[in-house]
Formats: structure tokens, C-alpha cells, sequence
């Protein structure tokens, strides 16, 4: 057996107070399972059951009858539940009987009441006799959209009310997902309320049929009466009679009435209007509404509202509405010109310009102002650029700023910190900001137009990219609601971003192209033509560019590249920039170059002529470093990046130079005489060492010699001999490599070209020092062999070697000495050629001799073979002339003797690890 349902439970009533029908809501648990499981509802002790209307199990519609007490609770009885509980009571109010001519604040209930004036019964509203659930059970709407049903069923139409009611159409929009049962339980509904109709009707009939009975015996008397009168005169009629009494209580009751009445119509004029102010308050409402929500802002809201007012009063023909209706359009109007300033204005974001665009469409503001946005901002970008020039030439520091950042030492670090400063480009698409963070003094370091150029690209960077997509949203017609795809504004939009395709096409061509011609005024003058000079020019004033600066700019401008193909904008627009680069990578080369070769040629002021232990002074050392950072410079300006393929045909640099050659062929022809550069280091050295040999000490000859070490003339020679020797085996060799790791091919030739210039160089050096050393040696032999009258004819037993041949040995260590000292690896070959000059001498000299003694020609072999055997190491061939055997014992003895005296001397002349000391 199931178990019995829970007794019913009022939690609820509105309202909780009120007269006599009063309709009130029931709220509570369990209040039946249907119409028919409801048995009984009190209220206050009132029986209210004919006038319930089950609705659900937790909610009861009905109206509050008369009952006897003041409050009382709300009982409901149900077949299934029984006799139920109120947590809740409902106040009765009493009605105050009032006269027929008393004045009352209290609408009279006109439902249906009878007009004696009309002599018919009021209409009812058919709204008034909608129930609000005919069938009785739960209302589930479906999701299917009216436009649908509409189409299923032409002509017909779901209210029940309706002349065309379809059963159909009002199941599927109400009760879709209901179920069998449910739809079982509501058709059963639907009968049982037929029956009560028809019952309800009956018992009235019945109830009142003696009424009717004694109403048809009065009618029967009245017929009767006047048949026996009809043969009466007119005048003295019954129904004569009759009709002047009625007419003269009609007449009393309208004097009786007329206020009354006169008040009831002025009433029913003042409800009327109420009504209809109450029933049109949003249209009446509107045009405050509309000035409200603009000062808030709210214009979603305000454009709602209009295309309501405009579908339901757009065509209205009641004169108040037609009023109303155009102070609405007045303040539409000035919503328009409003909105049409904000988009024109400038600054703006993309999404406020979008939002602006979409407002005006939306209120169907006349012409097309998403081209006027786009006209605009054009504009405004142009005036940007150029105003970006007019800031920095008229900047009031003039040129003494831009000296302040460009200073060229290789001491320095100006040139180190603007490649330091070089950023890497970050890639559009991932959303990365394209700029790393610049130091707090950039603008302060700086040149002006590296700085000018930064600030055009902040320009472009900021608002091209908005201007294209701006664009491409106009073409696409994603610019406009839902509102304006219904109404052809799309496709109407499109139709004008095609007509518009060539002058937005000119009007990106004309924002590239004054980026161009500004960046050509600003550093590549030369380019521009007089009139376009007026324009763009005027950075005479300002100082020229450095290298690592133009790389700078060069950074710059493809940072700029490469946002705007990140935006896909046709290449054929984007060729002027990648024309300025090629041109700005060929400026660069050729300024790049310049300034290392004047470098390269002060390098020789800064020679301190300090050297290491193998000789060399820091300056090859600086001329390769120098040449790295040139390498390392020129690796941004020649390298070519993605889209930057150079056309057919050539690109001019000046107006008189209408093509230049390719990048790689300008540092191939320009580095031979930047690796040439040295040699003219060397050359001015040793034409300060000519002249220094007038004064060895006078101060001023190189400022950048240490005040602790001051070499001679021919320590210089040798110093500038070791650092050729050491460009010919080192440094070339190294710049080679440096060369193929940055990218350079071919560079064989300039490498062999460089290396014979230095060899030729070197000769000229190493001649000049053999000249100052081996001349005063060998130039004292002569006059050495014949002193004191020496005769070889006619001379004296040999007792040793004579001291000429001794000073040129010691002449010859002096030298060793020095050469020893600067560059060990120098000694072989300057002392071979000093000591084959001297044994050429000596040959010469022995060869000149016609005749020579016993004992002269003893000397002579003891001299030459001497001479022999302490510089053998250095020495190639010596003439020995004849000399009797018989006297080779004495000869040997002598040498040995000689050997003997001056072994300290002649140790120089042999191989030693020693290794130079370093001044």
C-alpha cells in the first residue's frame, strides 16, 4: 500500500490584506496534485472554492469572498493530503459604504456592470478573461524561435484569444517537452472546466426561475391591460401615460446626476489618461532616457531604446506620439554628431574607433564614417611624422648635444655602448614588445637623428598597425552588430572598401613614403631633391653619423620592416623601405670604412714604443682589434635579412650617382686599404726617426712615448721591423680568420696584396737600419788595416790580431746587443747582413792588395780567418787569400791567442736560449 501524501501547508499570501474579492496567491507544500485533487479552501472562515484556480502543487490563484471575520488563516483540503495547516493569516478589510452622491478615492470594479445611459452591458477586456494556464499544468517553453513556427504554420497564430488560434502552434511553443501524461491530465482539465462552465449556467437558471416566472406573469398583465386601453385616445393612453412619467424620472434623475455623472466622465478621462501614459511611459520616458544614459555613457542602451521607439512609433500618425517621437530624433541627432567626434578624434585606440563606428551604423548616421575614421587617421600619422622633424630641428640644443655623442676613440666607449644597445627583434606574431629597454641616458647620449629616428618608428610601430587592421576590419565588415548585418550595412560596407581600395592603397604608399623621405632627409640628404630638401632636409646643422650609430638606424628601420610584413601588407608598398635599407647598409659600409681608416692612421700618435718579449709593441695589437670591431660593426649592415631582396635594377645614393655596387664588392675594394693602413703607421714612424736623427732628445717628437723610455732612432727601426713581422705572420693571418667567420669570402687576394705591401715596407726599413749600422763598420776597416803605415810588402812578424778588426767585432756585438734586446728573432738576420758586409770588405780590401810578404801575408790570414771563426754563425763566404803552410802553427797559435782574449766577447756570437729583456 502506497503511503498517504503529506497534509497541505500555507507558507504564503499576497496579498495578505485586502476587501471583499480581492484576488489573492497562495503559496505552500503539497496544495494537490491537480484541479481535481482540490476539495476545500477557506480564508478567514470563507469558502472560496468557486473562485480557485489550481495552478501547481506549491501555488493556488483565487479571490477572498465576504467572509464574517476580520483575519483568519488560509485552509486548504485536498483529496490526497486532507485537512492542511497556514503558518499564515490574510487580513479582511472592510469596505466603506459610501452614498450615491458621496465622493470616493476608490476605483469602482467595472468589469460588468449595466449602463442605463447606453441601455447595454460593458464589454469585458478579452486580455481580463485570458486565463493564465487554460490547461492547467506546468508550462515548459521550447526553444524553437517564432520565426519558425510562423513558417510552419502561415496565417495562424498561438494565442487562444485570437480569432486564428491554432491548437497546434500554442502545444509546441508551451508544452514541447511535456509529457503523454501530463498532456492526458491537462485535456481532462480542459473537460472538467466545460463542465463546470455548463453547471455553474444551469444552476443560475435554476436559481432564478421563479424570478423569471413572476417576470412573465408582469409582462402577460401589462399586454392585457394595454389591449383593453388600446381603444382609448392617445393622449389619456396608458402607455402615454407611462411614457411621460418615465420621461420626467429620466429628467429628475439627470438633474439628480449630473454632477456625479460629470465627475465620472472627467474620471474616466483622467484614467484613460493615466492608461495611456502608464501604457506608453517608455516612449513618453524616452528622450530624458536618452540624455541620461549619453552623460553616463550607456550608448548600447540608448540605441536599444531607439530602434524600439522606431519599430513601434516610427510610423505613428497620433499627433502627442509624432511629437515625442521627434524630440526622440532631435536627440538622436546630436548623439550622432557627438559620436562622430569622439571617433574623429585623435588619439584613439582601435577598439574605441571600432566601438564608435558600430554606434553611428547602428543609429544609421548618415555617409561612411569608417572612412572618415580612416581618412583621419591617416592624417593624423602624417602630421605626426612630420612634427617629429619639427621637434628636433628646432631642438634648442643645437650641435654642441650631438658632439657630446658621437665622440670616435677607440679609447672610448660610445661607439662599444651603441652596439651594446643594439635590440633583438621580437617577433610580431607572438606579441612581444618589439623594443627592449634603452638606458635612462639614451636620449642624452645619443645623436638627434638616431634619436628622430626612434621616434618615427614610435610613431609607425604605434599606429600604422591600427590603422591597417582598422582598415581590414572595414573590408572584412566586421565593423558592424547584428543590427547592421540584418539591415545590408555589410555587404554595403564592403562594396565601399572596394571602391576605396586604391585610395587607401595611396594612402599607405604616402605614409611610407614620407617615413622614407623624412629617415633620407635626416641622413641621406644627398637623395632628395631641392623641393623634397625644404620638406625633409634641414640637418645641416647637426653632426654626421658614426657607424655603430647608423647600424643603429639601420636596427631601427627593419624593426619597422618587419612590423608592418608581420601585418601583411602587400610587398609592393613596403619596397621604398626595403630601398632605404639597402641604401642606409651602403651609407654605413662606406662611413664604417672611413672612420676605421682614419683610425687606423692615428693609431700612430698613440705608439708608445713599449715592446713585449717577442719584440712587438701594442700597436698591431690595436690595428687588429681595431679591425675586429670594424668586422664585428659591418656584421648588421651586410647581413641581409628575410624580404630584403634587393630588385632588378639599381638603387640610387645621390642625385648624381644613379647606382652604386653591391654591398660585398664595397668592403672587398675598400679593405686592402684599410689592411694597408698600418704600413702608413710604419712610414710615419720612420719618417720621425729621419727626423729625429737631427735631435734624438727633444720632447715633443711623440707625445705618446713613456716619460721612463726614450729609444734612439734605430731601437725605433728595429721595433717598427718586429711589428712588421709580426703583421706578416700573425696579424694578417688572424684577420683572415675573422674574415671567413664574419662571413667574408674571397678574401685571399687582399690578404697576399696586404702581406707584399708590408714585405716591400719592410725591406725599405731593414735596408735603412743595415745602412745606419753596417756603414760606419765596415767604412772603419780601410782606414783600420793601413794605420800607422802598414804595408803588406813589407811588415814584421804577426803577434796578433790589430785592434781594427777587434772594434768592428765589438762594433758588430753593440748591434747584437741592441737588436737582441728589442726582438731576439731580428739578430740572424741583421747580423748576416752586417757581418757579409763586413767580409765583403775585408775581401775587397785583401783582393785590392798586389803582393803580400811572408809576414803580410801571415796577418792577413791570421785577420781572416779570425773573423772566420767568431762570427761563423752569421757568416755565408769569405775570400782566404795564399798563405805559406810552414807558418800554419804560428797562425794557429795567434788565433788561439785572439780566441783566448776575447772568448767573453765572442760568446754573443753563439746560439742562446736567453730570452730578451723587456723594456
Amino acid at each position: 500500500m502506497s503511503r498517504a501524501r503529506q497534509p497541505p501547508l500555507v507558507t504564503g499570501i499576497s496579498p495578505n490584506e485586502g476587501t471583499s474579492w480581492t484576488k489573492v496567491t497562495i503559496r505552500g507544500e503539497n496544495l494537490g496534485t491537480g484541479p481535481a485533487d482540490l476539495i476545500g479552501l477557506s480564508i478567514c472562515g470563507h469558502n472560496c472554492l468557486l473562485t480557485a484556480e489550481w495552478m501547481s502543487a506549491s501555488k493556488i490563484v483565487c479571490r477572498v469572498g465576504p467572509a464574517k471575520d476580520d483575519k483568519g488563516e488560509i485552509i486548504v483540503t485536498t483529496k490526497s493530503g486532507g485537512h492542511g495547516t497556514s503558518t499564515v493569516s490574510f487580513k479582511l478589510l472592510k469596505a466603506e459604504k459610501i452614498g450615491i452622491l458621496d465622493q470616493s478615492a476608490v476605483w469602482v470594479d467595472e468589469m460588468n456592470y449595466y449602463d442605463m445611459r447606453t441601455d447595454r452591458n460593458k464589454g469585458i477586456s478579452p486580455l481580463s478573461l485570458r486565463p493564465s494556464n487554460p490547461l492547467g499544468i506546468d508550462v515548459d517553453k521550447g526553444k524553437i524561435p517564432l520565426k519558425d513556427l510562423e513558417g510552419m504554420f502561415p496565417g495562424v497564430s498561438g494565442d487562444f484569444t485570437s480569432e486564428n488560434f491554432s491548437a497546434t502552434w500554442y502545444l509546441i511553443e508551451n508544452h514541447s517537452a511535456t509529457s503523454f501524461d501530463q498532456l492526458r491530465q491537462a485535456a481532462s482539465n480542459l473537460k472538467k472546466q466545460a463542465t463546470t462552465k455548463n453547471e455553474g449556467s444551469l444552476a443560475y437558471v435554476k436559481g432564478g426561475l421563479s424570478t423569471f416566472f413572476e417576470a412573465q406573469d408582469a409582462l402577460a398583465a401589462i399586454h392585457q391591460r394595454l389591449e383593453s386601453d388600446g381603444t382609448e385616445r392617445v393622449e389619456g393612453s396608458m402607455t402615454q401615460r407611462l411614457e411621460n412619467i418615465l420621461n420626467r424620472a429620466s429628467d429628475t434623475a439627470d438633474t439628480l446626476f449630473q454632477e456625479v455623472l460629470g465627475r465620472k466622465d472627467k474620471a474616466d478621462s483622467t484614467r484613460n489618461a493615466l492608461n495611456v501614459l502608464q501604457r506608453f511611459k517608455f516612449l513618453f520616458n524616452l528622450p530624458l532616457n536618452i540624455e541620461r544614459n549619453i552623460q553616463k555613457g550607456d550608448y548600447d542602451v540608448v540605441i536599444n531604446d531607439y530602434e524600439k521607439a522606431k519599430s513601434l512609433f516610427g510610423n505613428t500618425e497620433v499627433p502627442v506620439f509624432k511629437k515625442v517621437y521627434a524630440e526622440v530624433e532631435t536627440r538622436i541627432g546630436a548623439l550622432r554628431s557627438l559620436l562622430l567626434d569622439k571617433l574623429l578624434e585623435t588619439p584613439s585606440t582601435l577598439h574605441d574607433q571600432k566601438r564608435y563606428i558600430r554606434y553611428l551604423s547602428d543609429l544609421h548616421a548618415p555617409g561612411d564614417p569608417a572612412w572618415q575614421c580612416i581618412s583621419a587617421q591617416h592624417k593624423w600619422i602624417l602630421g605626426l611624422m612630420q612634427n617629429c622633424r619639427e621637434e628636433f630641428i628646432n631642438d634648442p640644443r643645437g650641435e654642441s648635444a650631438a658632439l657630446g655623442a658621437i665622440a670616435l676613440d677607440l679609447d672610448g666607449d660610445t661607439r662599444a655602448s651603441a652596439l651594446g644597445r643594439i635590440r633583438d627583434t621580437a617577433s610580431l606574431k607572438r606579441g612581444v614588445s618589439l623594443r627592449s629597454q634603452r638606458p635612462n641616458t639614451w636620449d642624452h647620449e645619443a645623436p638627434q637623428q638616431v634619436q628622430f629616428v626612434e621616434k618615427l618608428s614610435d610613431v609607425v610601430i604605434g599606429q600604422l598597425p591600427n590603422f591597417w587592421k582598422l582598415w581590414i576590419s572595414y573590408v572584412n565588415g566586421s565593423l558592424f552588430s547584428e543590427t547592421g548585418e540584418k539591415s545590408g550595412q555589410v555587404e554595403k560596407s564592403k562594396k565601399n572598401a572596394r571602391q576605396r581600395q586604391n585610395d587607401f592603397k595611396k594612402m599607405i604608399e604616402e605614409v611610407t613614403h614620407r617615413l622614407v623621405k623624412l629617415v633620407r632627409g635626416a641622413l641621406l640628404p644627398s637623395t632628395l631633391t631641392e623641393p623634397e630638401l625644404k620638406l625633409y632636409g634641414g640637418w645641416e646643422r647637426k653632426s654626421g653619423l658614426t657607424g655603430p650609430w647608423l647600424t643603429q638606424v639601420i636596427h631601427t628601420v627593419r624593426i619597422i620592416f618587419e612590423a608592418l610584413v608581420a601585418l601583411e601588407i602587400p610587398n609592393d608598398l613596403l619596397q621604398v623601405i626595403q630601398d632605404l635599407l639597402l641604401e642606409l647598409r651602403h651609407n654605413c659600409l662606406l662611413v664604417t670604412l672611413q672612420h676605421t681608416k682614419e683610425d687606423v692612421r692615428s693609431l700612430a700618435d698613440k705608439e708608445d714604443w713599449v715592446v713585449d718579449n717577442e719584440g712587438v709593441t701594442s700597436l698591431p695589437a690595436r690595428f687588429e682589434q681595431r679591425m675586429v670591431q670594424t668586422l664585428q660593426s659591418l656584421k648588421e649592415p651586410m647581413e641581409t635579412k628575410p624580404g630584403e631582396e634587393r630588385r632588378a635594377g639599381s638603387l640610387r645614393v645621390s642625385r648624381d650617382t644613379p647606382s652604386h655596387p653591391p654591398l660585398h664588392c664595397v668592403c672587398l675594394n675598400r679593405f686592402p686599404t684599410l689592411l694597408s693602413r698600418p704600413l702608413t703607421c710604419v712610414s710615419v714612424c720612420a719618417w720621425c726617426i729621419d727626423s729625429m736623427s737631427v735631435d734624438l732628445v727633444s720632447p715633443d717628437l711623440f707625445s705618446g712615448v713613456q716619460e721612463d723610455f726614450c729609444p734612439t732612432p734605430e731601437q725605433r727601426l728595429l721595433i717598427i721591423l718586429s711589428n712588421c713581422q709580426h703583421l706578416e705572420k700573425h696579424t694578417f693571418l688572424n684577420l683572415a680568420e675573422h674574415f671567413e667567420r664574419h662571413g667574408f669570402t674571397g678574401t685571399d687576394k687582399i690578404t697576399q696584396v696586404s702581406v707584399q705591401a708590408v714585405k716591400e715596407l719592410d725591406e725599405s726599413l731593414f735596408d735603412n737600419y743595415i745602412e745606419r749600422k753596417s756603414d760606419p763598420i765596415v767604412g772603419s776597416l780601410e782606414p783600420g788595416i793601413y794605420a800607422g803605415y802598414f804595408d803588406w810588402r813589407d811588415c814584421s812578424t804577426p803577434t796578433g790580431v790589430r785592434n781594427y778588426l777587434k772594434e768592428a767585432l765589438v762594433n758588430i756585438i753593440t748591434v747584437h746587443a741592441e737588436v737582441f734586446t728589442v726582438c731576439k728573432e731580428l739578430v740572424p738576420r741583421v747580423l748576416t747582413r752586417i757581418v757579409d758586409g763586413v767580409a765583403e770588405e775585408m775581401s775587397r780590401l785583401m783582393q785590392c792588395v798586389s803582393s803580400f810578404s811572408k809576414n803580410g801575408a801571415i796577418q792577413a790570414r791570421l785577420e781572416i780567418n779570425a773573423l772566420r771563426d767568431a762570427v761563423s754563425s752569421y757568416l755565408l763566404h769569405i775570400c782566404i787569400p795564399h798563405s805559406y803552410t810552414t807558418t800554419h802553427l804560428l797562425l794557429e797559435e795567434l788565433l788561439n791567442t785572439f780566441k783566448s782574449s776575447m772568448q767573453l766577447q765572442l760568446t754573443c756570437f753563439q746560439p742562446s736560449s736567453v730570452q730578451p729583456v723587456k723594456r
